[in-house]
């Protein structure tokens, strides 16, 4: 049976000559069935019977699935429903899934597990902060320079394997009564928060390497479920507190979705391979590297995974957008959660209890998560002009400190008077931070050579990473800054 040409230039690059059959049979002569010979023949076959109902089949040969004698530069396959654009949105929920599951149950924290414990209950959020954030920047700069555990399959598996268990532990503490060892409880949780954002970490930098390989938009994914995270978890947690009578009941459902979420991105990362579209952006990274001059000059008898990586080159080149995703998220995490979370109403009422729920969490995830919407769609400021944008962002700074953060502390004159006003500035951090950081993860892969793509996604997570910590230790400082005395002589 010969096959037509109907299928266009996606047929021709993804099927080889000899791929003509969905089923491979037993010999037999001129294929027909013969009482005497087949009764004499064994039941089982020595050579395996092999179906190939489509590309992404995970039994077809080695060479099929690597692509091999097949022309690249005809039109690369599409990714079908969005699959992989999906599988990504997913992977980046989960690797900001278990820093929201922690800052989002503080009350958990602070009213019921350390209500015994109140100078404890006061630090939760900056030593959740601190465990969570510190090995996020040890290992995912670790993990730039070092290939831990060997490939990017190695190190996200393993890495979702141990944040799981890491869940159960958390899952077993909610159940258990520790409000006569609440000092325990609470340095086992650290500690448990810090070894749970260690192995994040390596799956969260490994996660925009696989990305890198992919078109920008598909690193742009990963930026979007993480924006999406924060959401989720915010409702998730409004749920669980409002459809349960018990704080221990909700927060066992609401770790154990955490849980589930992380399950789900163990499961789909290994249909990644299994996909034409996937697997066709990989191996086409792959040949580039085995031909690009540059590498062929530097060493023409190593092979690519031998050859040295040009970290500094890699930097000149995308330095810029290395700034801008290190600004971003040290100007967003100066102002949130520490600042806004402290933020009270200066109308009395105002929203209620939910006040900092909804101008705080929710607001700030859901506009960063449509700001993320918006990169997709609208590229611009483009990468020449970004730095200005995300620049422009440091005066969110002095602007949340002027709104009523720490009234019952501050020496510094409350300036934001209208709580809308205040909401409208929270909105507009929350949508410049998801816009921003999209298009500078979205650029940074653009500004290297293709078979350093990968590389300069990691380092662009790795800076991530770092804006988030420098955020966090810089927010520490407010406290003090607007309560100075000097203050009082305005």
């Amino acid at each position: 049976m010969e096959m037509t040409h109907q299928g266009g230039a996606e047929a021709e690059s993804l099927l080889r000559p000899d791929q003509r059959s969905g089923v491979v049979m037993p010999q037999g002569r001129s294929g027909r069935w013969e009482s005497g010979e087949s009764e004499k023949l064994p039941f089982l076959r020595n050579e395996p019977v092999r179906l190939t109902p489509a590309w992404e089949g995970s039994n077809l040969p080695n060479d099929t699935l690597n692509l091999k004698g097949i022309a690249m530069d005809l039109a690369p396959p599409k990714d079908r429903w969005y699959l992989i654009y999906l599988t990504l949105v997913l992977h980046g929920l989960g690797t900001l899934t278990a820093w929201n599951m922690f800052i989002t149950a503080t009350d958990y924290f602070d009213k019921y597990k350390l209500a015994n414990a109140p100078n404890l209950s006061q630090r939760y959020l900056t030593y959740v902060g601190w465990a969570s954030q510190t090995p996020n920047l040890l290992f995912s700069w670790f993990n730039v320079f070092v290939k831990i555990g060997g490939n990017l399959t190695t190190r996200i598996v393993w890495s979702l394997i141990m944040e799981v268990m890491v869940f159960v532990v958390t899952v077993m503490l909610a159940m258990v009564d520790s409000s006569e060892w609440t000092v325990i409880f609470f340095w086992v949780t650290i500690c448990t928060v810090f070894v749970l954002n260690a192995f994040n970490a390596v799956f969260q930098n490994s996660v925009y390497g696989v990305a890198a390989r992919l078109p920008p938009q598909y690193t742009g994914a990963v930026v979007l479920g993480s924006n999406i995270c924060g959401t989720l978890v915010t409702l998730l947690k409004w749920l669980s507190d409002t459809f349960t009578s018990s704080r221990r009941t909700s927060a066992i459902y609401y770790f154990i979705a955490g849980m589930f979420v992380l399950l789900i991105c163990f499961d789909t990362y290994f249909a990644l391979p299994l996909n034409r579209f996937y697997r066709y952006h990989e191996t086409l990274q792959e040949r580039t590297m085995r031909v690009n001059p540059a590498l062929a000059a530097t060493n023409q008898n190593a092979s690519p995974a031998k050859q040295r990586t040009p970290y500094a080159t890699i930097f000149k080149q995308a330095w810029i957008q290395l700034y801008n995703i290190f600004i971003i998220f040290f100007v967003t995490l100066s102002v949130f959660p520490e600042v806004q979370s402290k933020v009270q109403p200066i109308t009395p009422g105002f929203l209620g209890e939910n006040f900092t729920r909804l101008t705080c969490f929710l607001t700030f995830n859901l506009m960063a998560m449509i700001g993320n919407l918006t990169a997709s769609f609208w590229q611009f400021p483009n990468p020449k002009w970004l730095w200005v944008f995300t620049t422009l962002r440091i005066v969110f700074i002095p602007v949340f400190l002027v709104c009523n953060y720490l009234p019952d502390e501050r020496t510094l004159p409350v300036l934001v008077r209208a709580d809308w006003l205040y909401w409208v500035l929270a909105v507009l951090l929350g949508w410049s931070s998801g816009h921003g950081s999209s298009l500078g993860m979205m650029y940074v892969s653009g500004t290297v050579a293709p078979e350093h793509a990968s590389t300069a996604g990691m380092i662009g997570g790795a800076m991530l990473v770092t804006g988030i910590v420098s955020g966090i230790t810089f927010s520490g400082t407010f406290r003090d800054v607007v309560s100075l005395k000097a203050w009082l002589s305005l």
